[in-house]
């Protein structure tokens, strides 16, 4: 069953296809979205990017993992994209002179979310993941710092991608090398906000635990003295200090 919706914003019109298999229900999304000075068109599955149009390297991207079996576009995806955008600065401007002009609704984003993908090693490459959620319309501003400097080198953000609640959410990636005392931040920007939004994240390496290698120690000479006499047993555990 295909069903299409299509809602009157001054950012976004969406659309999507929700798809039924033997193996089970998989939801199909296309998204459709132009302003005066933006647009987006994008396809995901499962709540996964697939395939989205980068109107300003004038590209398609596939931004899918590796560990998925790769699933490509046909050629000319991206400017079946450009043409998809005419049609839809068009009709957002027909319902805009329709409408009157209407409010824009405004909700706020979350408070970011900072982690690094992998667990931290000094001098091992990583990347930072700032994510947010819960805001409308689309899209927010993300920037990053190092240690008080602004960074824009190794950045990265997706594009946005609808909550059920008709909301959005959307993530940026910061490439990095840890480094002890380094400092990083995400600051979050939105017409919805008084004041940025700004989480700070900070380079810490967990050192091992001697815990259970003492343990296992310990036990290991309760172990191999199991045979020892309880006097003989009691004098080397004085003479050893634990006791």
């Amino acid at each position: 069953m295909k069903v299409k919706v299509s809602e009157l914003v001054l950012v976004l019109v969406l659309s999507w296809v929700l798809c039924v298999s033997a193996e089970g229900q998989h939801e199909d999304i296309g998204i459709t979205g132009c302003s005066d000075s933006d647009g987006e068109e994008l396809y995901a599955l499962d709540g996964e990017e697939l395939w989205y149009a980068d109107f300003v390297n004038k590209r398609g991207v596939e931004p899918q993992p590796s560990f998925i079996d790769h699933m490509s576009y046909e050629e000319g995806a991206y400017e079946g994209a450009v043409g998809q955008q005419q049609i839809c600065k068009q009709n957002l401007k027909a319902d805009l002179q329709s409408y009157k002009n209407p409010p824009l609704q405004l909700d706020p984003p979350s408070s970011p979310i900072i982690y690094s993908r992998d667990d931290v090693e000094l001098d091992q490459q990583n990347t930072l993941i700032c994510h947010v959620t819960g805001f409308y319309p689309a899209p927010v501003k993300i920037q990053w710092t190092k240690n008080g400097q602004k960074v824009t080198e190794g950045t990265s953000i997706n594009v946005p991608f609808p909550n059920k609640d008709g909301s959005f959410r959307q993530t940026s990636r910061l490439e990095f090398t840890p480094q002890l005392g380094d400092v990083y931040s995400c600051t979050v920007n939105h017409p919805a906000l008084d004041q940025s939004l700004t989480r700070i994240w900070d380079v810490e390496v967990q050192q091992p635990s001697v815990g259970p290698a003492v343990f296992c120690g310990l036990g290991l000479t309760v172990g191999l003295l199991g045979e020892t006499s309880a006097a003989d047993w009691s004098e080397l555990m004085m003479s050893s200090g634990l006791f």
